[in-house]
């Protein structure tokens, strides 16, 4: 099934219980433009609200880099005063949080570059993976932009605060081994095997216990300290759910005779 999306430049598809949102942006590098930061919200939510998709997978479109970040011709524009400069750091952070507070897994597939805004939409999400060619940075220093408190937390929470320090202080470039090393990037594929891998990936997820998942979720959220992020009695009623659900039965009578389970998210 496909998810009406208010932009032609974001599409989503769900299939086989996963959601692919591919960012489709080619005359600007896979840029994100004030329409496309604005939709996202809307997205998130029909995401959610869409029980046969049990997880996210956000990448480029096939052939595209991830994301170049902002769309810089903007800058003059939408970015040209402080008043316009924030309203338009509310549309990102706003995006940000859609898709940080999506209750299902979410995953940024990199591929190509992972820039500025582009580094913040992976940090949002739960799980990164990248080719071994993608590049990583941020390069708000050569551009004179600054990043509120609200969208730092992502990427602090991401890479740390001294990596964080490091990416915006002198807007280096990091390689993929460079993120994986410094824990940014959970996992690296090669450029031949990295849509199949993330395809499995996903899939291996979307077979987990959906009720499981969200608990999980919503407690390691808690625990990073992630903005909108659940009490701990709201991550302790979300754990409890689990141990009262057809899923918990469903699990428990599938081990017993070996085979996969079949859940239902109920």
């Amino acid at each position: 099934m496909a998810i009406l999306s208010p932009t032609p430049k974001l599409r989503v598809a769900v299939n086989f219980g996963v959601a692919r949102l591919y960012i489709e942006n080619p005359a600007k590098r896979n840029a994100f433009d004030f329409e496309m930061w604005r939709a996202l919200p809307s997205l998130m939510r029909a995401v959610d609200a869409a029980e046969e998709a049990r997880c996210l997978v956000i990448s480029g479109a096939p052939g595209l880099s991830f994301c170049a970040g902002a769309d810089i011709s903007e800058f003059s524009t939408l970015r040209a005063t402080s008043e316009g400069g924030r309203a338009y750091e509310d549309a990102n952070v706003e995006a940000f949080d859609s898709i940080s507070n999506l209750s299902k897994p979410t995953i940024a597939a990199v591929s190509g570059f992972c820039m500025g805004g582009g580094f913040g939409l992976a940090a949002a999400c739960d799980l990164r993976v990248a080719d071994t060619e993608a590049v990583f940075g941020i390069p708000a220093a050569k551009l004179g932009v600054g990043y509120p408190p609200a969208a730092m937390s992502y990427i602090v929470a991401a890479v740390g605060a001294q990596l964080a320090f490091d990416l915006f202080y002198t807007a280096r470039r990091l390689t993929a081994n460079e993120a994986k090393e410094r824990g940014f990037v959970s996992r690296l594929f090669t450029t031949e095997s990295f849509e199949g891998a993330v395809h499995a990936l996903a899939e291996t997820i979307a077979t987990g216990a959906p009720l499981t998942l969200r608990a999980a979720k919503a407690a390691i959220r808690a625990a990073a300290g992630l903005p909108g992020a659940s009490s701990n009695e709201q991550c302790e009623a979300l754990a409890t759910a689990c141990f009262d659900s057809a899923d918990y039965m469903e699990g428990r009578a599938a081990f017993l005779e070996k085979r996969e389970p079949r859940f239902s998210g109920r």
